[in-house]
């Protein structure tokens, strides 16, 4: 009886791919974009993202010829909106690593029309984030200082007690195996859109890409191994890079930071804005390619439970912070909170609040969740109040610091607002160049989820 049911529940599941694709309709849907001219809005998207980006680089450059003095640092804010762009970007790479490795590993088929994307999205994110560091340095030029190789420089050697350099250890490994384990997923369609091309040197450069791919099954047996290994080196670095990166803070003695609550806290919410920034670009890669059979709302649902869970245990603990602030009997601690919701930087908290933890309780009512434009809206929203999440967090606590005579308001200059937007514009430059060059949704794994093939050939019936 049981086993009855549970086959009859597997039946009745909604299919993962709709329109009656077969195999070559996926090759062909797939492979348009990269075939064909960029459409009008893709024009304007990367004309706005480009721009963006020029604009950006413009404000490194005149800040790296000028000096930092031109933005709004002061003695207690060192870092300002770099240190805030860096975690927000470092957060923003999560959901990719989440949605390929352990998806994979829990064997989530619903992750198949989503995963190119996000994996594409954290080596771009990872990318934007590594930025930050490198300008505030101050001299780029001299970054090689950070790594630990034999030097002529007498006793100037790396801190190893410094998070920051278990920083530059966590970032680079972290993109280097996400890099690794894309680019190893794309290696089967890269060789579909070589034996594709009519055009002979784009059937080199994909050739060459695709490492000779055949197909055969000594290929895919070697393929699915590694792919299973890389998943499984993956999966802890997601919940390793943003706890080393919480240790920027959570080391420090100052008020608001010095918790053991931020490494579980910092995963959870790169998670939630992760998702959400994935459910942005899928949206609108969803409607800009014509791929609503593949990238169906009940992909989309998943994404929002998700961001609805992720959002709730954040909440959570922004709640546990101000009882743990205030059950510490901690005088300090308990006047930072304070300071957060109703001092000078209030209107930033309580941005923060509304953004990360009441708009996303609105997914508890299916038709919202379901709702494309509704869920648009809340995703970048909720990437708004992560943004804010990371100002708080930084700002009030180094502006209100134990010497009240330092006490400033900390107010980001045109320059810092320019890198800010100049981030978002590489990060978007990047991604619409990799919708033209390079399959946005894995092929491969489509076809494996397709009706076709399957004895009921009533939709997919995998679990």
């Amino acid at each position: 009886m049981s086993s009855t049911v549970g086959t009859t529940a597997i039946l009745n599941r909604d299919p993962l791919v709709t329109g009656g694709k077969t195999m070559a309709d996926v090759n062909d849907d797939i492979s348009r974009p990269l075939e064909s001219f960029p459409t009008k809005q893709w024009y304007i998207a990367f004309a706005i993202a480009l721009s963006a980006l020029v604009g950006g680089f413009s404000c490194i450059g005149y800040e790296i010829a000028n000096g930092l003095g031109n933005l709004g640092l002061q003695s207690t804010v060192g870092w300002g909106v770099f240190i805030v762009n860096f975690v927000f970007w470092i957060g923003i790479g999560h959901a990719g690593t989440l949605i390929s490795a352990i998806l994979f590993l829990f064997r989530q088929k619903w992750r198949t029309s989503i995963n190119r994307s996000a994996e594409a999205m954290t080596i771009f994110a990872v990318m934007t984030a590594g930025l930050f560091p490198l300008i505030h340095v101050g001299r780029p030029w001299l970054a090689f200082w950070l790594f630990p190789y034999p030097n002529s420089r007498g006793p100037l050697w790396i801190n190893f007690r410094s998070p920051l350099v278990w920083d530059v250890f966590a970032v680079s490994t972290y993109l280097t195996i996400s890099a690794v384990f894309w680019y190893v997923g794309l290696i089967p369609d890269l060789a579909s859109i070589r034996d594709r091309a009519k055009n002979r040197l784009r059937k080199m450069i994909y050739g060459i890409l695709s490492m000779g791919w055949r197909g055969s099954n000594r290929s895919w047996s070697h393929y699915e191994v590694a792919y299973l290994l890389l998943a499984g080196l993956s999966t802890p670095l997601v919940l390793s890079v943003h706890t080393i990166v919480s240790f920027d803070f959570a080391v420090s003695l100052l008020p608001g930071w010095h918790t053991t609550i931020f490494p579980p806290y910092f995963v959870a919410g790169a998670i939630f804005s992760g998702f959400a920034m994935v459910l942005t670009l899928l949206v609108i890669a969803r409607e800009t390619f014509n791929l609503q059979d593949y990238i169906t709302v009940n992909h989309l649902e998943a994404m929002n439970k998700i961001i609805l869970l992720t959002g709730s245990i954040v909440g959570y603990a922004y709640a546990s912070e101000f009882f743990i602030a205030w059950y510490s009997g901690d005088r300090y601690e308990r006047f930072i909170f304070i300071q957060r919701a109703l001092g000078p930087y209030a209107w930033a908290y309580w941005t923060m609040i509304s953004c990360n933890v009441l708009w996303p309780q609105l997914f508890w009512k299916k038709s919202i969740r379901r709702n494309i434009k509704a869920m648009f809206i809340i995703s970048i929203l909720v990437n708004i109040g992560m943004w804010f999440e990371r100002f708080v967090i930084v700002v009030t606590s180094l502006n209100s610091d134990f010497l009240t005579s330092s006490w400033r308001y900390y107010r980001p200059t045109l320059w810092d607002w320019g890198t800010t937007i100049g981030s978002f514009g590489l990060f978007f430059t990047l991604f619409l160049l990799f919708c033209r060059v390079l399959p946005a949704i894995a092929m491969a794994e489509i076809k494996g989820v397709l009706s076709v093939g399957h004895p009921t050939h009533g939709g997919d019936k995998h679990v």
